[in-house]
């Protein structure tokens, strides 16, 4: 074989040796590619587009831990942060239903840098081969609520045993000084004084259970402030005379709100009560009302014993009393402002308190004003 034939062969075959070297290296390379497609764990696109439109927390979390797939609650309820769950106790819940593939439901209780803790309910289930879905729901809104029930259920047993307590003794007393006359007045009087105690309880418990769900009322009506006032006033006329308190009744005439009218004058009634029940004897109480940008104000003013600054974030929380042992003597329920708060929630209104202790205090009901295109004037009474 001549020279020039051997180099010939000898090219061809160096390309055929470089061209399978590059075609190996090709079919290498594309099935490198490939792998990760293969392995990657994928959120199924029917779970992708229910968690988008979905108002739960859910999140899909792959085999390594890493969130794949939140809704939007998930971000906002802080479940999720970045690419991993906040909560060490999801986390590792979501670690022993991807073990043993078995669905998990249970109640957890989330720490927030701010603000209490929040309860909730998480369900977590396998979704395929090699991802979890985890789903939460806040249920501290409904523990609040049940604690809040419990303690007024405990409360209001308690306030009902006291007076009916008391009006079975005084029964027995009455029972075994039936031959004295005058012993027998003065246990009767008394029994008169627990059962109206009684009643008032039951009266204000029925008012508030009616006002609990904040609803607006169902058929609104114009209410004339003149005459709720005027009915507020006069309940509470005995008990003023008895301690030589004045009430003087003063502002704009005929102003008119929208709502029920029952609601709006127990609450002006309770305002006017608590403030001659804490006044000192021979002190005002003074109830006016405004119009002011388009809202009408009821303030009622007294000269008691004022409210300690500590305490007046409580005083509308149900049963709570600034003086426990004074609403012996007062015949306080210790729902009357929580009545007074509900209806001013039920009618879009607002209750706001000013006190200083020893000075007094100014409790100030405000409603949207209802126009009826008469015009208003304003006027002071004064009630002995």
């Amino acid at each position: 074989m001549d020279p020039t034939t051997q180099a010939f062969l000898a090219a061809l075959l160096g390309a055929v040796v470089a061209g399978s070297a590059v075609l190996a290296w090709a079919i290498s390379d594309r099935q490198q590619q490939r792998v990760p497609d293969v392995q990657e764990p994928v959120v199924p696109p029917g779970v992708a587009a229910v968690l988008s439109v979905l108002r739960s927390s859910a999140v899909v979390v792959d085999e390594a831990d890493v969130v794949l797939k939140a809704s939007a609650p998930a971000y906002a309820f802080g479940l999720v942060r970045g690419t991993q769950l906040v909560s060490e106790e999801l986390a590792d819940l979501v670690s022993q239903v991807r073990r043993d593939g078995q669905i998990r439901e249970t109640e957890l209780v989330m720490a927030r840098s701010i603000g209490p803790a929040r309860h909730v309910t998480a369900r977590v289930a396998p979704l395929g081969s090699r991802l979890v879905l985890a789903l939460v729901e806040d249920r501290t809104r409904e523990r609040r609520v049940e604690a809040v029930r419990r303690d007024f259920v405990a409360n209001v047993s308690h306030e009902l045993k006291t007076p009916v307590g008391a009006i079975r003794l005084l029964a027995e007393a009455t029972h075994e000084a039936a031959e004295d006359p005058v012993a027998v007045k003065r246990f009767a009087d008394r029994m008169l004084h627990e059962s109206d105690r009684l009643s008032r309880l039951v009266q204000q418990v029925i008012e508030l259970s009616r006002l609990q769900g904040d609803d607006p009322p169902d058929s609104p009506i114009p209410v004339a402030l003149d005459a709720v006032v005027e009915i507020a006033t006069d309940t509470s006329a005995i008990d003023a005379g008895s301690k030589h308190i004045n009430i003087v009744t003063s502002g704009t005439h005929g102003l008119k709100v929208l709502g029920s009218e029952e609601q709006i004058t127990a609450a002006v009634a309770n305002l006017v009560a608590n403030a001659v029940a804490y006044s000192e004897p021979d002190s005002t109480v003074l109830v006016t009302t405004r119009e002011s940008d388009g809202q009408v104000e009821i303030s009622v003013v007294d000269q008691g014993i004022g409210i300690p600054n500590k305490e007046i974030d409580r005083i509308f929380e149900r049963f709570y009393r600034v003086d426990p042992a004074r609403h012996r003597s007062t015949g306080g329920t210790g729902l009357g402002l929580s009545i007074v708060k509900h209806v001013a929630a039920t009618h879009g209104g607002d209750i706001r308190v000013w006190s200083a202790e020893g000075q007094g205090s100014t409790f100030t009901l405000t409603l949207p004003h209802h126009s009826s295109g008469a015009p208003s004037t304003t006027y002071q009474e004064d009630r002995p």
